[in-house]
């Protein structure tokens, strides 16, 4: 039986107390711009004045794409699991940014198309040794979609019992922003030549071959825009699905998700269109320089904290932005009000 989810929208009758908290800090009003909107955000998720965040993590899903055997990628599908193992050895970006913000760091193995060896530290939650080429048949069956989906959220749903109330996605997989780029495509309502970029650094040729590779697949699926599962299963990867099922139970625990780029952005897509709600749980950590995010970001009317040029996935550009959140969360439970600080407030005499 598929997974339900139910993500109802934070009760908003709290605002009006979090908002005149956040106005009685010793600033003029609206100085700390963003910072003071996601103290705010935060607040409400959480039903309180005092929000905290306790034992953040960091879940990066991986997982192999048919669709990279098309020669859409720069790179050779075995980098996939060569990265993976990267990660438990700890020398990734997301190793050094996760170690140095406090974050606890899981891998999951989604759909990864390499037999690892047990007991090396990685979650174990393959559904396959990675999706069909969706040239001609679907990625992954209605089947495998709803496993994938479940895997995902009963990941979450162990990292919460484990006392973690904010998750940061990331992912690794060759090939998955040719997944993204359909799922963008679908959603968004936008041209094709749009939503795909270059990945992992393809030249003028490679981005030609790619986005007519993605054309003839989509035209030959001609799948609707109304079904989010279906659109999933025919062009996502299993770490994409997991990620959809991971942000959709983070969000219906009341948890702060942390939202990285191209990839996760597109997880969160098929989310939103599952559960609107889910956005009101999500922080955008950056723009990834991938062509389509700021256009999906766009779409999704949200603002992202950074714009550094990133465009690694792996959740580093939300294990960056992590200490902007927290900062947010300290200004609302440490920070000086007019009063306890003695300090006059504009128009005062």
């Amino acid at each position: 039986m598929p997974i339900k989810f139910n993500i109802p929208k934070p009760d908003q009758a709290l605002k009006k107390v979090l908002v005149d908290k956040i106005n009685n800090k010793t600033k003029p009003l609206g100085a700390l711009g963003m910072l003071e909107s996601i103290a705010l955000q935060i607040g409400l998720i959480q039903q309180t004045l005092a929000p905290q965040l306790t034992h953040p993590a960091m879940l990066v899903f991986a997982g192999d794409h048919g669709i990279a055997h098309a020669g859409v990628s720069s790179y050779p599908q075995a980098v996939t699991a060569q990265m993976v193992l990267n990660f438990l050895q700890g020398g990734a970006a997301i190793n050094i940014f996760t170690t140095q913000n406090n974050m606890r760091l899981s891998v999951v193995d989604s759909g990864v198309n390499y037999q690892f060896l047990p007991n090396i530290g990685l979650i174990d939650a393959k559904i396959a040794m990675g999706t069909c080429n969706f040239i001609n048949e679907p990625a992954m069956t209605p089947a495998q979609c709803d496993q994938a989906l479940t895997h995902g959220a009963d990941i979450v749903s162990e990292k919460v019992a484990e006392g973690s109330n904010v998750f940061g996605f990331g992912e690794m997989g060759i090939a998955n922003t040719s997944s993204a780029s359909c799922l963008m495509h679908i959603l968004c309502g936008l041209p094709v030549e749009a939503c795909v970029g270059r990945g992992t650094g393809l030249d003028d040729a490679g981005l030609a071959h790619k986005t007519k590779v993605l054309s003839q697949a989509i035209a030959h699926h001609a799948v609707s825009n109304a079904d989010a599962m279906k659109i999933l299963a025919t062009f996502g990867g299993f770490e994409i699905a997991m990620l959809v099922g991971a942000m959709l139970r983070a969000a219906e625990l009341q948890c702060v998700l942390l939202i990285d780029g191209f990839i996760t952005t597109a997880a969160l897509l098929v989310a939103a269109k599952l559960q609107p709600n889910i956005l009101s749980y999500c922080v955008f950590s950056h723009c990834s320089d991938e062509s389509g995010h700021q256009k999906m970001l766009d779409f999704l009317k949200v603002k992202p904290l950074l714009r550094m040029d990133l465009r690694l996935g792996e959740g580093s550009g939300a294990a960056l932005a992590y200490p902007l959140v927290v900062a947010a969360v300290n200004i609302l439970n440490n920070m000086a009000s007019f009063e306890s600080a003695h300090v006059s407030q504009a128009g005062s005499s």
